[in-house]
């Protein structure tokens, strides 16, 4: 019954477009495979009928896809990007789209301010946690399409796709050092976009972004990512007041990426971790104070608990927060991060 709920969702969804308000982003397949996910079907096709109302529907194309390396990253052609994948994953093993198309997406991780890698998450975990249908292979198209139309770079990462990865020595990488060391923008006004903009500008950026090596095998790059979710999450209760809404992404996106790498080569696993780490750099450095708060007193709850709290809330954010929160509990234990999700529901 639950994984039918899912699929009459996307089903409703995929009559809308992946942006709404100009630019703002769809967040309905994440929340509803959230939901779904943790046992409140029955909350999916109400939230739904609120949510809907929002958004735009389905863009049209202007011509099928021809140099992709051109039409990367150019919002005027998500019609076209839609349907391009939605041919692939039709004509192809949704495997093989993807392993083909991840490390051309993966350098513009930063798309539609991390929502494209956010929900290609989502819709691989639907995909790998049951039987696929069409309605869950449109939903990784769609996916897989906003991601292309809105492909975005962050500033200073060339480095982090070409280093070695074989470099001698067995220190562990310091997750939580570099984080520590991350740098702010100067203005920490207006949107994504022209935050991003600001980073080059900041002379301590690329030097911060080096400063956590590149995994040295799938293992370790599997473990680094494990560490910046959970590290991420802790961030959240010491930064979150100032931006609750986008330092969400900064554990959100991520977390995306661990869900993905069992569907990836190994080979991809590294480079995975790469991207990740600096789309939580990017979030941390564009939207967090350069020093934090103490952690808020949260009431504390059981894991069910906390996505309980979450659904009745009911923002996307504090839905996906407390999906991608009880991921990092699972691995971790840390109590701590069980209040992250209460403190984004207080703020939000």
């Amino acid at each position: 019954m639950s994984e039918g709920t899912l699929d009459e969702a996307y089903e409703r969804l995929h009559r809308t477009g992946p942006e709404f308000e100009g630019w703002l982003s769809n967040h309905g397949p994440m929340a509803v495979e959230a939901l779904v996910r943790h046992g409140h079907q029955q909350r999916v096709h109400r939230w739904l009928d609120e949510y809907l109302g929002r958004l735009d529907e389905l863009p049209r194309g202007l011509h099928p896809i021809d140099d992709w390396r051109d039409a990367l990253g150019d919002p005027k052609r998500a019609g076209d990007w839609l349907a391009h994948f939605d041919r692939q994953v039709r004509e192809h093993q949704w495997r093989d789209v993807l392993g083909t198309w991840w490390p051309r997406l993966l350098p513009g991780i930063a798309a539609g301010a991390t929502h494209g890698v956010i929900r290609v998450g989502h819709a691989v975990r639907a995909l790998e946690a049951d039987e696929e249908n069409p309605r869950r292979l449109t939903e990784l198209g769609q996916a897989l399409g906003y991601w292309a139309a809105r492909w975005q770079p962050i500033p200073g990462t060339d480095r982090l796709f070409t280093g070695d990865a074989d470099e001698p020595g067995t220190d562990d990488i310091d997750v939580a050092g570099a984080l520590a060391g991350l740098p702010r923008i100067e203005d920490q006004t207006g949107g994504v976009r022209d935050r991003l903009g600001q980073l080059p500008a900041v002379p301590r950026w690329e030097p911060a972004l080096a400063a956590l090596r590149p995994a040295r095998s799938p293992a370790e790059a599997q473990r680094g990512l494990t560490t910046l979710v959970h590290r991420a999450g802790l961030d959240y209760l010491r930064f979150g007041h100032t931006n609750p809404v986008m330092l969400v992404h900064a554990v959100t996106a991520p977390t995306a990426v661990l869900r993905t790498l069992p569907a990836l080569d190994r080979a991809l696993w590294a480079p995975s971790f790469a991207a990740a780490w600096a789309a939580t750099a990017a979030m941390t450095s564009v939207y967090a104070p350069a020093t934090g708060i103490a952690p808020p007193t949260v009431t504390p709850a059981t894991p069910s608990g906390v996505f309980a709290r979450a659904a009745r809330h009911g923002d996307e954010h504090v839905v996906k927060l407390a999906d991608a929160i009880l991921d990092a509990y699972a691995t971790s234990a840390d109590e701590r991060l069980l209040t992250a999700p209460g403190y984004a529901g207080q703020l939000i």
